[in-house]
């Protein structure tokens, strides 16, 4: 990806984060712009979009941004001069998920070895008998 697209894919990232926050507090205040893909064309883009709160209410914010994406495309090309306004769809991002169920499973692996050496800890402490 060149150095232009990543600017761009901020630059992006930023102004509609800035716009929800500014314009849909109260209903905005769940999402989180996680990350912007444009295409190298800068026609189309795909923007990645983290919601707190349970499946339904995520779906239900996923609904709500979708809906607006008219308005957020024209307040992207008022904001950002760029040959084309990029027409940008909106998908979950599962990162978080993902990354709480990673640390789930490290947290019980570290657990397991924990007493994994407790057991031959305890078992080293036993004295031993003589041998003959």
């Amino acid at each position: 990806m060149s150095n232009r697209i990543v600017r761009i894919n901020e630059l992006v990232q930023r102004e509609l984060s800035a716009y929800l926050r500014k314009h849909y507090a109260t209903e905005a205040a769940t999402i989180t712009i996680s990350g912007v893909e444009i295409a190298p064309d800068l026609r189309t883009g795909k923007v990645y979009v983290s919601i707190l709160g349970t499946p339904d209410e995520a779906i239900a914010r996923h609904t709500w941004l979708t809906r607006r994406a008219v308005e957020l495309r024209k307040e992207i090309g008022r904001h950002v001069v760029m040959k084309w306004t990029p027409e940008l769809t909106y998908h979950l991002d599962a990162t978080p998920e993902r990354a709480a169920r990673v640390l789930g499973i490290l947290d019980e692996l570290a657990q397991q070895e924990h007493a994994k050496q407790k057991q031959q800890q305890a078992g080293s402490d036993q004295p031993q008998a003589p041998q003959a």
